[in-house]
C-alpha cells in the first residue's frame, strides 16, 4: 500500500508539472531548468509550477498528520482540524499578523501555530472538563471553529486595508504563492513531520485508556500535549501557506484506515503520503478543470469534504444506534 501511495504521489506531482493554463512541454522546460536556460517554460516551471505542486505536497501531508494525531488524542474519529477549530485558530492569529506587521511574512507560520495550539489546548480542556460523548466535544470543536471565523470576519471588516489581499487564504489555495513563505513553512512542518512519525506508537498505547497508558508508565497528560503540540505545529505551519483548507485531515486518516487498520505507525506514513496525493491531485484538478479560469481548491475541497462529513456522522449514528 505503501507503494501504490508513493506512485500515486508521483504521478500527481508530475501531472501537476505538465499541466496547466499554459500549454508547455515538461521535458523541454526541465531541460532548460538543468542547462541554466531562462525560457519561458523554465521559468514557468520553475517559478509557477513547482513551488506550487510542493506546496501542495507539503500541506496535504501536514494537514493529514495533524487529523490523524487529533483524532487520537481525542479518541474521537470525527474529529479534524478544521472541524474542531485548529485551521480556524491558526487562520485568525495569521490575519492578526498580516494586519498588524505586514511585512513579518516570516512570522506567518509562527503566529498560525500560537493559534492552533491555543485552539488544540481548548479542545482538550473542554473534552477533560465535559467527560462528555465523542459527539459533544465535537459541537463543541464547531462552536470554536465558527467563533474563531466570526474573529477572522470581524478582522478583515475591521481592517480591510490590510486584509485585502487575503481573500483567497480564507478559501484555502495556493494561487500566488511565493517562494518564501513555503519556505519558512517548511522549516516548521518537516521536523514536525519526523516527530509524528516518531510518536505514532505513543498514540496506539492512549487509544488503550488513561489507566492502561498510565500503567504501562505513560504520562498521560504530559504525551496529549506533547502530541497536540506537533499537530498544532503541522496544521499551522500548512495554514500559514495555503489558508484554510478544510476536511483534508478529516478525509484522509478515515479513508487510509480502512485500507490499512488503525495501527498508527503504519496509518501515519500512509495518511502522509495519501494527504500529499489527494490535495496534489484537486489542486490540478481546481486549476484545469474551468482553464483558463481557476477555482480555489479549498472550494474543492469542502464540496467534497462536506458530503463526507454528513455521510460519517449517518453512519456512526446508525452503527451505535445498533448497539
Amino acid at each position: 500500500m505503501f507503494a501504490m501511495l508513493a506512485l500515486l504521489l508521483l504521478a500527481a506531482a508530475l501531472f501537476s508539472l505538465c499541466m496547466g493554463a499554459s500549454g508547455i512541454s515538461l521535458w523541454a522546460g526541465l531541460w532548460d531548468v538543468l542547462q541554466g536556460v531562462d525560457s519561458a517554460p523554465a521559468r514557468i516551471i520553475l517559478h509557477i509550477r513547482l513551488p506550487r505542486t510542493l506546496a501542495a505536497m507539503l500541506a496535504g501531508a501536514a494537514l493529514s498528520c495533524a487529523g490523524v494525531i487529533i483524532q487520537g488524542v481525542l479518541s474521537n474519529p470525527l474529529a479534524g482540524p478544521n472541524v474542531i477549530g485548529v485551521n480556524a485558530g491558526a487562520g485568525l492569529t495569521t490575519l492578526l499578523l498580516a494586519a498588524l506587521v505586514p511585512s513579518a511574512v516570516v512570522l506567518l507560520p509562527a503566529a498560525a501555530f500560537a493559534g492552533a495550539l491555543g485552539a488544540s489546548l481548548l479542545i482538550l480542556f473542554l473534552a477533560d472538563r465535559m467527560g462528555a460523548s465523542r459527539m459533544t466535544v465535537v459541537l463543541a470543536g464547531v462552536a470554536i471553529s465558527s467563533m474563531l471565523g466570526a474573529g477572522s470576519d470581524l478582522l478583515t471588516t475591521l481592517n480591510p486595508e490590510a486584509t485585502q489581499d487575503m481573500s483567497s487564504f480564507l478559501i484555502g489555495g495556493f494561487s500566488g504563492l511565493t517562494a518564501v513563505r513555503l519556505r519558512s513553512a517548511a522549516w516548521y512542518v518537516l521536523p514536525a513531520l519526523a516527530a509524528a512519525h516518531l510518536m505514532a506508537g505513543d498514540l496506539d498505547i492512549l487509544g488503550l485508556g488513561d489507566e492502561v497508558a498510565a500503567s504501562l508508565g505513560m504520562h498521560v497528560r504530559r504525551t496529549r500535549v506533547l502530541q497536540l503540540v506537533v499537530a498544532s505545529i503541522l496544521a499551522g505551519g500548512a495554514v500559514s501557506f495555503a489558508g484554510l483548507l478544510g476536511f483534508v485531515g478529516l478525509i484522509v486518516p478515515h479513508a487510509m484506515r480502512r485500507l490499512v487498520g488503525g495501527e498508527h505507525r503504519c496509518l501515519m506514513p500512509v495518511s502522509m503520503l495519501g494527504g500529499a496525493a489527494l490535495t496534489t491531485l484537486c489542486d490540478l484538478l481546481a486549476r484545469t478543470m474551468f482553464a483558463p479560469y481557476e477555482i480555489p481548491v479549498g472550494i474543492l475541497l469542502s464540496l467534497m469534504g462536506g458530503p463526507f462529513f454528513l455521510w460519517l456522522l449517518m453512519y456512526r449514528g446508525r452503527r451505535e444506534a445498533r448497539g
